[in-house]
């Protein structure tokens, strides 16, 4: 907090959560804007009447964000929220321990948006009426302080430091894990979308021959009606016209036939390529299942490690309230050595 708002601004409300930026470059990867998760806090102007969200990382401020109320929190998955900032040109990010801090911060966002909102309207009015109104700035309400105050929170480092690889450690299996889905899952779907146009193209095939096979019968019993009547004609002594007609007739149905034979083994030879598709599925299928396997065994580590984190978790919020308990009783016992001292002073000058 910079030292000329302190008088004038008092927070509201404080969340403990990690902070990202959004690359400026790509506007799709989030940068990180602290190593660690830092305070988060609202801020109310009761001069101006303005709203602000401000979180200092050491002696840097890494978030000062006036609310407008054209701002929109939004809610990207159960701990992580994100909102833009047109001012400074960048989209912040907030990523929480609990999903239950995320909804208490992005329902006191809407709130200090909405009072943005009614002091904008408020300030419009007043212009337009042209009036010297005095609005009394409204009550700051107790300060809300998720993880508790920090002037007297002390962490151990070694705690810290296993904290953060088994959390680096979490993040590299399930990217790993993910990953390896997500190309078996495309190359699964791919499979499963050409499968899918092969027994399409293999009905259709399969209901033209049999339309075909109706045909050349009827094509077959034709020519032979045909060879019938040309060796009837041929007995009975047909004219050399009537002749030509029918052999013409014949050669037709036969080259006929011959274009369906050579359709009927395109469509055979479809069908062997149908085959391995399938094969090829079924090997996909079985490279998923060991996936899907591996996958169950890395959430099950995963759910150990973190068993694990939260044990840790909680030592460290014991040895915490332990060392916040001794610093109250030393502060106890300074106090009665200061007053003791005071009281031989007085003795001594008697």
């Amino acid at each position: 907090m910079f030292p000329h708002h302190r008088e004038r601004e008092q927070p509201i409300f404080s969340a403990r959560a990690h902070v990202f930026q959004i690359d400026p470059t790509t506007k799709r990867n989030w940068i990180p804007a602290s190593k660690h998760a830092v305070t988060v806090s609202f801020f109310y102007d009761a001069t101006r009447n303005v709203y602000r969200i401000i979180s200092v990382g050491g002696t840097k401020a890494i978030i000062n964000c006036t609310v407008t109320p054209s701002m929109t929190f939004t809610k990207t998955s159960q701990k992580f929220g994100q909102w833009a900032d047109s001012r400074a040109n960048t989209v912040y990010g907030l990523g929480f321990a609990t999903e239950q801090q995320l909804h208490q911060f992005a329902e006191k966002f809407k709130e200090v948006k909405d009072a943005a909102r009614l002091a904008r309207e408020k300030s419009q009015d007043k212009e337009l009426a042209n009036t010297a109104l005095t609005i009394a700035a409204p009550q700051s309400p107790p300060v809300m302080c998720v993880n508790g105050p920090e002037d007297k929170l002390f962490r151990s480092q070694s705690a810290d430091i296993t904290l953060s690889s088994e959390k680096e450690r979490i993040k590299k299996m399930l990217s790993e894990g993910s990953i390896c889905e997500m190309n078996l899952e495309a190359e699964l779907f791919t499979l499963q979308d050409s499968n899918s146009k092969l027994v399409a193209a293999l009905h259709e095939a399969n209901a033209n021959v049999e339309q075909w096979k109706k045909q050349l019968t009827a094509y077959q019993e034709e020519t032979e009606r045909l060879r019938d009547q040309v060796a009837d004609l041929e007995a009975h002594g047909p004219s050399d016209l009537l002749k030509d007609e029918l052999t013409q007739s014949l050669e037709e149905l036969e080259a006929l036939l011959k274009a369906k034979d050579e359709e009927i083994h395109i469509l055979q030879s479809k069908k062997a390529e149908y085959h391995e598709m399938e094969h090829q599925r079924d090997e996909a299928i079985h490279r998923l299942r060991e996936t899907e396997m591996r996958n169950s065994d890395l959430e099950r580590r995963i759910q150990n490690t973190e068993q694990n984190l939260s044990n840790s978790l909680e030592d460290r919020d014991r040895l915490d309230t332990e060392i916040q308990r001794a610093i109250e009783i030393l502060d106890i016992k300074i106090f009665d050595l200061n007053d003791l001292r005071q009281s031989l002073v007085k003795l001594i000058d008697k």
